[in-house]
């Protein structure tokens, strides 16, 4: 009963496959080889567009190379308070670009409310420079609340940033679970909604270690060679993260291993909401439910081997959250069963 992160999970037998098959012979180093230039092709395909692609290890490397490469002096990165950029990632984003800041901005559940997010961008006018100035939006989808922004929620925000000459990013850790949520293409949750630059994840979603930077505008992509150097995250054998992407997105596997989690997800949420010891913090569209449990129930779920974290209370629920109770998160992942959902409810 494994609940608490999808980076608990291990790596899918088709991609560890896909490693194995990549480890003999030779290969050209440093993004060059053959299988690294047929995943590139891959993601073009996959994304109808031609894209830049720069393969790191890790999502905070994805996110952090990509704000550093819209950095302006005295900056500021827009963000949910809650995002990952902004309170996971140890400073990594101002760290890579030398200095610039993250602007939260409060809203519920994980989205950036479009009217705030203008609000936010206003309290640094052009030619103001004691405050610095705007420089990137992100927004993270699937959200750090397990909820999904709608296509008409990107546009929206994306409307901001054309407005304010602002490059949009999306933080996909989860890409994969949304998409199949809003069952739309890739094309349609990410340029075709004006996303500039994108942090596509496979780590959560069965790969071993196996992240991507995309750029839908490749003219940005000269620059990134270097910031990704000089971040040292340009790995030598980059064909074996080359060999798990392009297990991947073989037979949309990358969909299938989202749809598995997600359907995990709805089974455990359904039994939750009839169960009478819990009760939901507030929908989900992804493979994360926020739940509120009695604090005494939690401990002998924990003590009866169900894992999953302690979160802290958003201010919108504090009020409805009693002292004797509080907010957990739970996680699935493309290696959750049914036996490990309904072993988790029989003992709720």
């Amino acid at each position: 009963m494994i609940f608490s992160s999808d980076n608990w999970a291990g790596a899918h037998p088709i991609i560890a496959e896909s490693l194995v098959k990549a480890s003999t012979g030779f290969a050209s180093a440093y993004g060059t080889s053959d299988l690294d230039r047929k995943v590139e092709k891959k993601l073009s395909e996959v994304f109808e567009h031609d894209v830049a692609v720069f393969f790191v290890g890790t999502g905070t490397a994805a996110n952090s190379l990509a704000l550093a490469s819209a950095n302006k002096p005295g900056g500021h990165i827009f963000c949910h308070r809650e995002a990952h950029v902004n309170v996971d990632e140890c400073g990594a984003p101002e760290f890579f670009s030398h200095g610039a800041r993250m602007a939260p901005v409060d809203s519920e559940n994980g989205r950036m409310d479009p009217a705030k997010l203008e609000a936010e961008i206003k309290r640094f006018p052009p030619g103001f420079v004691h405050g610095g100035q705007p420089m990137a939006i992100t927004m993270t989808q699937a959200t750090e609340a397990g909820t999904v922004y709608g296509v008409d929620e990107i546009d929206a925000i994306s409307s901001i940033a054309r407005h304010y000459h602002l490059p949009l990013h999306m933080d996909g850790a989860r890409f994969a679970n949304a998409l199949v949520t809003l069952g739309v293409t890739p094309a349609e949750m990410t340029w075709k909604r004006g996303v500039e630059l994108l942090s596509f994840g496979g780590t959560k979603n069965g790969c071993w270690c196996a992240e991507a930077l995309i750029l839908f505008n490749p003219a940005r992509a000269a620059e990134m060679h270097y910031l990704r150097k000089r971040s040292a995250q340009l790995f030598s054998k980059s064909r074996f993260i080359a060999a798990q992407f392009d297990a991947y997105l073989e037979n949309d596997l990358w969909l299938d291993l989202a749809k598995h989690s997600n359907g995990m997800a709805e089974r455990l949420a359904k039994g939750i909401e009839a169960s009478t010891s819990a009760r939901l913090a507030w929908p989900s569209g992804s493979n994360e439910l926020f739940v509120i449990l009695k604090k005494t129930v939690a401990e002998t779920l924990q003590k009866d081997g169900a894992v999953f974290y302690d979160w802290p209370v958003p201010h919108q629920l504090a009020s409805s959250v009693t002292a004797d109770e509080g907010l957990y998160r739970l996680v699935t992942s493309f290696a959750t069963t049914d036996a490990d959902v309904d072993a988790f409810l029989k003992r709720l």
